[in-house]
């Protein structure tokens, strides 16, 4: 017979109860961790993607797409990555002019000149001492995985900086038109600009694998290569105001000079018309002129060349004849004085 009190009994039963069931699920929670740890590894493969499996710190295998089996951490771990065909877009922005930079640029041009500090922020010197804007994005692979995953997150800044320094150098041994088309006047003179402007994403992308195969040759390779860039070139914001008002005048200019062209031209033709208008009423104003002196002088050389000749004694006689009465018809009076005798003339209202 047990000495334990009846009451005992009653209140201990629900709390071992509990605590049976406390235990179970506790288990049963313990055991779906470890089985979630076992198969943390276990994942699929996308096609877009490869995955790199590390075995305490060194490189075990590769995995593309499919399925991945691998030992839970800490023993593999497993890194994903892009496919060896996909490409990724990366944007530059330490070639782009900062938001500090911007915002003075709007402040400066309502109050004071731009400070010093931003004054070069996202541009670039040319070979003939331009300067330009570039908006480059690159088109990148992952070529070796291993490097790629040791370089980890120093992948980025190291493309970003190899980028700014080969736009650098391949602004500064180049000229303003060779890059954009800054001044159109010059595009027929020179046919080589728009070549050297074609090849300009070319040798940048030549550059910036160039500088990532040194890195290699070193032991510090970034595992990528370029495999594509594209250059969105423009002139700062006071040069682009600056041309478009030069290529304004000059527009203006060329419009006034082709009407003053037409003008005078309009005047050239005008005044030649008006010159062969004025020769040919003088021709036939001297035609006529010249008819009617040959008329009135027809008599007069009809008359000296038949004295001259003798042909007609009596012609001067018989016009003297034929004019006279109409030439004294005209008169209100005549006086007639005698030929061969002169010293005495008959004066009408002469005193006798």
């Amino acid at each position: 017979m047990s000495l334990v009190p009846r009451g005992t009994n009653e209140l201990s039963g629900p709390w071992i109860q509990a605590g049976r069931l406390a235990f179970i699920a506790l288990y049963a929670v313990t055991v779906l961790a470890a089985l979630a740890w076992a198969f943390s590894n276990v994942r699929q493969i996308d096609p877009q993607n490869r995955a790199v499996v590390m075995h305490f710190g060194a490189l075990d295998r590769i995995q593309n797409a499919g399925l991945l089996l691998a030992w839970p951490q800490p023993f593999e771990q497993v890194t994903l990555l892009p496919a060896a065909d996909r490409v990724i877009e990366r944007r530059v922005d330490s070639l782009l002019r900062s938001d500090a930079a911007i915002q003075a640029d709007r402040v400066a041009s309502f109050a004071s000149p731009i400070s010093d500090a931003f004054a070069g922020s996202g541009y670039l010197l040319t070979g003939d001492a331009g300067v330009v804007q570039l908006d480059v994005r690159v088109f990148y692979k992952v070529t070796e995985p291993y490097a790629f995953v040791l370089q980890g997150e120093h992948v980025l800044p190291a493309l970003d900086r190899l980028v700014t320094r080969s736009a650098v150098a391949l602004t500064a041994a180049r000229d303003l038109d060779t890059i954009l088309v800054a001044r159109p006047e010059l595009i027929g003179a020179d046919s080589q600009a728009a070549e050297r402007r074609e090849r300009l994403r070319g040798d940048l992308v030549q550059g910036i694998n160039q500088r990532l195969a040194e890195l290699s040759a070193t032991g510090q390779g970034l595992g990528i290569e370029v495999a594509r860039v594209d250059v969105q070139s423009s002139l700062p914001s006071p040069a682009v105001n600056a041309f478009n008002a030069v290529l304004t005048a000059s527009q203006q200019a060329d419009k006034a000079v082709a009407n003053a062209r037409t003008e005078a031209e309009k005047l050239s033709q005008a005044a030649n018309e008006q010159a062969d208008r004025t020769l040919q009423v003088a021709h036939a104003q001297a035609s006529e002129r010249l008819a009617k002196a040959s008329a009135d002088t027809a008599t007069v050389l009809s008359l000296a060349k038949a004295q001259q000749q003798g042909i007609d004694p009596q012609m001067l006689l018989r016009i003297y004849r034929e004019r006279m009465p109409k030439i004294l018809g005209q008169a209100g009076s005549v006086t007639t004085v005698d030929p061969k005798d002169d010293s005495r003339l008959i004066i009408q209202g002469a005193a006798q």
